[in-house]
């Protein structure tokens, strides 16, 4: 396995990537100390918890069920998928918001029926956008510290043989290695910068929806839906590289601003008649 031989652990991953994972962990965290304590009265942990769990099964459960088949698994619809970008970038906008606004929609109108705030579906987004980070960005970092610490103790072969890396896995392995090993100071900042327009834009939507259903109207979801779908689009193409990740930033920056603004609008609107149903 060659290619891992030329892989060198930079200096600054290993220190990089602990201040990031804390950073994630701090980031819901804060948001939650932060709301929880200014609308204690007006908030129930209960709604945290529905979006933490709005999230995995919408988003980890149900998205990613169709994921296998149209993106992983060989078929020729996977094939087409991964052979055109316009395809890739479609579907994958349009799975995220369909799938994290509808499961919103439905938990917030069918399940989530007592005590209905505006406070606490602004706890829902946390705990939504909160649980994203703690169940699918901070393992990856978790995965790539390993990794770096293990190269860095080391032999190439002994970190392969540690990780359990073979001729089968290596050609998986070889980009979480690669990452592990170009992970900077830079890097973190990317990282930790991206996920607070994520957070906006999961709590932000949320208060669109939330809007919708107490107020029976039927144009937040499409809205909703919308916002989520225009702030994935630059993250879909980085994937295919077709835009560098400085423009994947300020693309979503724009549209979580765009988002939280509509949110604002709407959640003072509420004022005073939270209780609608």
């Amino acid at each position: 396995m060659t290619e891992f031989e030329n892989i060198v652990i930079s200096k600054s991953s290993i220190p990089s990537l602990i201040i990031t994972a804390v950073l994630m962990i701090a980031i819901p965290v804060v948001f939650f100390i932060y709301w929880r304590r200014k609308h204690k009265e007006q908030t129930k942990i209960s709604w945290l918890i529905a979006g933490a769990v709005g999230f995995i099964a919408s988003a980890r459960l149900l998205e990613l069920g169709v994921h296998y088949f149209c993106i992983l698994a060989d078929n020729p619809v996977s094939r087409f998928m991964n052979g055109s970008t316009v395809a890739y970038v479609l579907y994958g906008v349009v799975t995220a918001g369909v799938f994290e606004e509808c499961g919103r929609h439905i938990i917030l109108k069918y399940i989530m029926k007592k005590d209905r705030t505006r406070e606490n579906a602004v706890l829902y987004g946390i705990g939504h956008g909160g649980i994203e980070i703690l169940a699918v960005i901070l393992p990856a970092i978790m995965t790539y510290l390993v990794i770096a610490i293990t190269f860095s103790k080391g032999t190439v072969e002994e970190a392969l043989t540690a990780l359990k890396i073979t001729e089968d896995t290596a050609a998986a392995a070889l980009p979480s290695v690669r990452a592990a090993a170009a992970f900077d100071y830079a890097m973190m900042a990317m990282n930790v910068i991206e996920r607070l327009p994520a957070m906006l834009l999961h709590i932000g939507c949320t208060v669109i929806v939330y809007y919708g259903v107490v107020n029976a109207q039927k144009a937040c979801l499409p809205m909703a839906i919308a916002l989520h779908m225009l702030a994935d689009t630059f993250p879909a193409l980085y994937q295919r590289e077709v835009v560098p990740l400085w423009a994947v930033e300020v693309w979503c920056a724009v549209w979580a601003i765009v988002t939280a603004g509509i949110a604002v609008r709407l959640y003072r609107k509420m004022k005073g008649t939270a209780d609608c149903v």
